[in-house]
């Protein structure tokens, strides 16, 4: 196994409590995923990820994930069955052998004990890649994508990794056809429909340039969050500020996490006001979906999509 080029990602941010949710300031992915031989399912593969070169001599017939994500990605391609211990916020799918193993400080010496062939994480926290790679265990980091096309990447270059190259290119197309047809079947609207997107009950929000930002702009929505002045891609917006932008929808990215609710924020003082109050605009989501930059990023735009939808039938 070897790795080259390597320097340490930015540090992940956990703004979503319970799910890992969304990260800031993360590394794009490397567009150049596998070598030749990858492409043909045939080892040795060398991945390109986003610390570097990283070899794997054979088919791993076991993996360890430290990531949420990146489970979703492995079950996906059918490589499930070579996972043999996923972290504690890995809660999907059901059949994910979940341990106490930790993303967020990970512990080498526990992860090894699972005497893995290959480790996939989403962060080189405290070098556990340098690490791992003292072990000659191979590790794959995949941080949280920052357009739809990282997701796309990041799946290939895990199907290369496993031995699932057709599966991988099959999950792929098929998430680029659903997410095609999702953004033809958007109405049309004189006026874009404002949105805010609540990460968690202190009001922090997304701006269109993040991940989840992009999502909600191929259904055709314009964020309220874009006018806040500082915060970066994370800002911390006021009630005030909410108030005064008025959106048309709300969509709540803590309902897991936080135990919020439509009720509860129609409850908060002045929101009656909010336009998407008033109409029932208010959308529950499920906080792993609205934060995972995996397949299930379909899932997410079919939610945002029927939502538009709705709002158009309800105005006319």
């Amino acid at each position: 196994m070897s790795r080259t080029g390597r320097a340490l990602p930015t540090l992940v941010a956990v703004v979503a409590l319970v799910s890992g949710a969304c990260n800031r300031g993360e590394k794009s992915v490397p567009r150049a995923p596998t070598s030749p031989a990858a492409q043909e399912g045939a080892f040795p593969i060398t991945v390109v990820d986003a610390n570097g070169e990283v070899t794997i001599a054979a088919r791993p017939e076991r993996i360890v994930s430290l990531s949420p994500t990146s489970t979703e990605m492995l079950f996906a391609i059918g490589a499930g069955d070579q996972v043999v211990a996923v972290d504690d916020n890995s809660n999907y799918p059901p059949e994910a052998p979940v341990t106490d193993l930790s993303g967020f400080e990970p512990n080498v010496e526990a992860v090894a004990e699972f005497a893995p062939h290959l480790v996939v994480l989403s962060d080189d926290i405290n070098d556990i890649v340098g690490s791992l790679e003292a072990l000659d265990i191979p590790a794959l980091v995949h941080p949280a994508a920052q357009t739809p096309d990282d997701t796309y990447t990041q799946i290939e270059q895990i199907g290369a990794a496993t031995g699932h190259v057709a599966e991988a290119a099959e999950v792929v197309s098929s998430m680029r056809s659903e997410i095609e047809e999702l953004i033809g079947s958007v109405p049309g609207f004189q006026r874009p429909p404002t949105y805010y997107h609540e990460l968690d009950q202190t009001l922090f929000s997304v701006t269109s340039e993040t991940f989840i930002g992009q999502v909600y702009g191929l259904a055709g929505l314009q964020n309220v969050a874009d006018e806040a002045k500082e915060g970066g891609q994370y800002p911390q917006l006021s009630a005030e500020y909410i108030l005064d932008a008025d959106p048309d929808l709300i969509f709540l990215a803590d309902t897991k996490c936080c135990g919020v609710t439509a009720e509860k924020v129609g409850r908060r003082p002045g929101w009656e006001q909010i336009t998407a109050v008033k109409t029932g605009a208010v959308v529950e989501l499920d906080d792993d979906i609205a934060s995972r930059w995996g397949p299930r990023i379909v899932d997410l735009l079919r939610v945002v999509v029927t939502e538009v939808s709705e709002l158009e039938a309800a105005t006319g």
